[in-house]
């Protein structure tokens, strides 16, 4: 059906936290005046990306995937959902502090396909920028007391981060993308989050916001295991590729043109984000320009394709045992 990308539009999401630079940094056109969340790959229920070229432009990825899974090498009678999400987030204040479900807990408790192991690729970090990533509790008791307590800053564990660096978070894990960073976050598409602490904010109408303390008591891994990254690089012409991370849900790289590059897909489907740069994207006879901010699909079936300019991508792939 399709042999050229499946270009995508994002999804903007308002939050509490958002800021502008959605806007200012990739040009999304946003009617929020604190837009936190591009949802930009999505075919998730709570805001799936529409279809933006070839013959299902207007459709929903979910549309897609529901009903032509062949473009992802889906089985035909798959009841899975869509394995991933992408998403670019702008942090203009701190995000509260939570914790997701892995997939078994999502499952029983919340009656939906995933838990939520995430990844996150620092795209924008102002200076002293921090995350929270991680707790200091050695047993469970120690950490519902700390919790109930509001022992904050004994609890949480804060981690410095620039631009480029990159974070796994698996599920289970305390975390929070503080002020002044914007990030491109790999996840399971999930939509679960149980919030332990919001600094005492109010919204618009003066309400707190819901805490799910008792939830995210039993999804915390206890005592917290800091996880290392060891990425890998090689070379195809002038395409430098950064394995950062081979996972059980995704496989996430850093793809650096500078020039020309033949490929073939070697996967049933990848999903590209254009973090910098300009370029084209050639397909048989069919040319596309890439600009920054761009996000499409490469479908099954595709087989080559050629990349030219300098660019910079996040590109990545359920792992195999995710499709249906």
């Amino acid at each position: 059906m399709y042999q050229e990308p499946i270009f995508l539009q994002p999804v903007m999401q308002e939050r509490i936290w958002g800021g502008q630079k959605l806007h200012k940094l990739f040009g999304y056109d946003s009617s929020y005046e604190k837009t936190g969340e591009a949802w930009a790959i999505s075919a998730h229920t709570h805001g799936p990306s529409k279809i933006l070229n070839g013959p299902l432009q207007g459709k929903t990825l979910l549309d897609a995937w529901e009903n032509y899974g062949e473009l992802f090498n889906k089985l035909p009678d798959s009841d899975e959902a869509y394995p991933l999400l992408i998403k670019i987030l702008d942090a203009n204040d701190d995000l509260s502090v939570q914790v997701h479900p892995d997939d078994t807990y999502a499952r029983e408790v919340e009656h939906e396909a995933y838990g939520k192991t995430e990844c996150w690729y620092v795209l924008d970090a102002d200076p002293g920028a921090e995350l929270i990533l991680g707790h200091h509790a050695e047993t469970k008791e120690e950490l519902h007391q700390m919790i109930d307590q509001g022992e904050w800053d004994e609890l949480l564990k804060r981690v410095p981060v620039t631009k480029g660096d990159f974070v796994h978070v698996p599920s289970g894990t305390i975390h929070a993308i503080g002020k002044g960073i914007v990030i491109l976050e790999t996840q399971q598409s999930s939509d679960i989050t149980y919030r332990v602490y919001d600094y005492d904010r109010v919204d618009s109408n003066g309400n707190k916001r819901e805490l799910h303390l008792q939830k995210a008591k039993e999804v915390t891994t206890v005592p917290h295991v800091d996880n290392t990254i060891n990425p890998t690089e090689e070379v195809q012409e002038d395409l430098r590729i950064e394995k950062l991370i081979v996972s059980e849900y995704f496989s996430v790289y850093r793809w650096d043109l500078q020039g020309h590059v033949t490929k073939l897909l070697d996967k049933d489907f990848l999903q590209i984000s254009v973090i910098e740069g300009e370029g084209t994207i050639t397909v048989g006879e069919k040319e596309f320009t890439l600009v920054k901010g761009a996000n499409f699909i490469l479908p099954s079936g595709l087989q080559k394709y050629e990349l030219e300019g300098n660019v910079e991508f996040i590109v990545s792939h359920p792992s195999t045992n995710q499709i249906g």
